[in-house]
């Protein structure tokens, strides 16, 4: 499933209370920066879509609202270990290592992520 791509700073200004965010999955869709839409063909902002769409696979995987709640719940535990409580979530670990990979959502195994916790 393709998700549908929105454009919106103002929104994701809204979802974005710690950190400046240049994209944000809420399914189905992708929400990005508007500066990404003049950008939209760049390699860039062709990552930061991949790496949402990941984000999208996962959360059909989890039937959406049990993802979110897996997200928050581990982004918790993790605010207490080493680095980054954000960039150690097993769902953006996965994206990350494979925002890459231009074939990766087509030979992605299901529950991928569980790998990365």
């Amino acid at each position: 499933m393709k998700p549908k791509i929105i454009y919106s700073t103002r929104i994701l200004k809204r979802f974005s209370l710690f950190m400046d965010i240049a994209g944000i999955a809420l399914f189905p869709f992708v929400i990005l920066k508007d500066s990404y839409k003049r950008l939209e063909s760049s390699a860039r902002t062709q990552r930061i879509i991949r790496h949402e769409s990941i984000h999208i696979k996962q959360q059909l995987e989890l039937l959406v609202i049990p993802f979110y709640v897996w997200y928050f719940v581990e982004w918790f535990i993790r605010l207490f270990g080493k680095g980054s409580a954000y960039r150690n979530i097993s769902f953006e670990r996965e994206a990350k290592a494979n925002e890459n990979d231009n074939q990766y959502l087509k030979t992605r195994k299901l529950f991928s992520f569980l790998k990365y916790i």
